[in-house]
């Protein structure tokens, strides 16, 4: 069995990374405290690796647990 991410988040600005973030789109969001301290946020983007943007472009979102694991299979 593999382990879910902490988190999912929808980016909700993506001014100046057009070509690595979509708006409205959910992201995996890591666990990185160092990072979340600086404001910042380690996302796994377009590219499918793990970069560190502002937290201000994106809202951590909360699902139903069937919701959740439903998009988790899907990825």
């Amino acid at each position: 069995m593999t382990t879910e991410p902490a988190d999912l988040v929808v980016c909700i600005d993506n001014s100046g990374y057009e070509a690595a973030l979509e708006r409205r789109k959910l992201y995996v969001l890591l666990p990185d405290a160092e990072a979340e301290a600086k404001g910042l946020l380690r996302v796994i983007d377009e590219s499918g690796e793990d970069y560190l943007y502002p937290a201000r472009m994106f809202h951590t979102v909360e699902l139903p647990v069937a919701v959740r694991r439903a998009v988790f299979e899907a990825a």
